[in-house]
């Protein structure tokens, strides 16, 4: 079985490393633990570190950190889904959202439990994902005025998750002003959130923008990179996270398949170099586990050649003394760490 190793120390000292450049600009951090699959001590770390809140996109996983004793506040990133407002009510302090009708349906449910439900509104400035197209901010925020259960605590933007925008200049601006707009309305400071882990090559090269009062972070935290070109943060841990492998098979193979070839058991059509014979390990870990492609071995010398389900192939030519039954490492990207936090055929071991 392969191994998920989560160093609670490392993810807090990286943690920490981040809230504390953020407060010094006056920038709040919510924690994100969805790429550890809402991991209680993942989150009560977080939170010793200083961050803000707690945010995750799963309703389950923020059901399963509040029974396992973890304070809170929660923030649900995921627009919450009409058919499950009540449990967003219950659960979640805050959540994202950009739409009228689940707003008014989240203020029916908070409404019959007696409570105000805090929300902070999406606006899309041009990566395509969630959120509102700026000119219909402000109509959003007026009839968010009319709910009597709903309070409109701030609003925030998504980059680089989906159409791979970058924040620069010109849409953290569009977003300070539609903030600013926003507080002479209510009368009150609102949470600015300008984004996630995409964000902090600017904090930690002294240019964040003005206006930006929040962070979304968790690439950054767990990894501990940024999100644009996935470069270190100076100072922070890369291996809070590594996954571990069993070596299954070790054979010296060609390195081009022998036989006519169509499509592997995922549709694709695989293309090979001419290497020669080379020197073949076979992992227990796949494409059910994890991304392979986000992998980044530890082991001098290997090389990730490719996966199938349940096989990870190496390429151990340049690795001596290698044996079957030895256990390689491997620093995983964010796609690779979250499947493996995910995926129930990974063991996870928290030090």
């Amino acid at each position: 079985m392969a191994v998920l190793t989560i160093n609670l120390k490392k993810l807090e000292h990286n943690a920490r490393l981040i809230c504390d450049q953020a407060r010094a600009v006056g920038v709040s951090v919510y924690g994100v633990t969805k790429g550890l699959c809402g991991l209680p001590a993942a989150a009560l770390a977080f939170k010793q570190a200083g961050v803000a809140a707690i945010a995750d996109s799963r309703l389950e996983n923020i059901a399963a950190m509040r029974a396992a004793g973890v304070a809170g506040p929660f923030v649900l990133l995921r627009l919450p889904s009409l058919s499950r407002v009540e449990e967003a009510v219950k659960l979640a302090d805050v959540s994202l959202n950009s739409e009228l009708r689940t707003l008014q349906a989240l203020d029916n449910a908070a409404a019959v439990l007696g409570i105000r439900h805090k929300v902070i509104l999406m606006v899309d400035v041009g990566d395509l994902r969630e959120g509102v197209w700026p000119e219909d901010f402000p109509p959003l925020l007026t009839e968010c005025l009319r709910l009597r259960h709903i309070e409109v605590v701030g609003l925030g933007t998504n980059l680089a998750c989906y159409g791979g925008v970058i924040p620069d200049e010109n849409n953290m601006e569009l977003l300070r002003r539609l903030a600013e707009d926003a507080e002479q309305r209510l009368a009150r400071k609102l949470v600015v959130s300008g984004g996630n882990s995409s964000s902090l090559a600017s904090l930690f090269s002294g240019k964040f923008p003005a206006g930006i009062n929040n962070l979304r972070i968790g690439e950054g935290i767990v990894l501990g990179r940024e999100a644009i070109n996935r470069q270190p943060i100076p100072g922070a841990y890369l291996d809070a996270c590594t996954l571990t492998a069993e070596v299954i098979e070790l054979k010296t193979k060609p390195s081009v398949p022998v036989g006519t070839t169509g499509q592997d058991a995922f549709g694709g059509v695989p293309v090979f170099v001419d290497r020669g014979l080379r020197q073949r390990a076979i992992l227990s870990l796949g494409r059910q586990d994890t991304v392979p492609e986000g992998l980044a071995p530890v082991l001098d010398g290997a090389e990730v050649v490719g996966a199938s389900s349940d096989h990870l192939i190496l390429d151990v030519t340049a690795v001596p003394g290698m044996q079957i039954g030895d256990l390689v490492t491997f620093i995983p990207g964010y796609g690779a760490l979250l499947a493996a936090a995910t995926s129930p055929y990974v063991r996870k071991v928290v030090c």
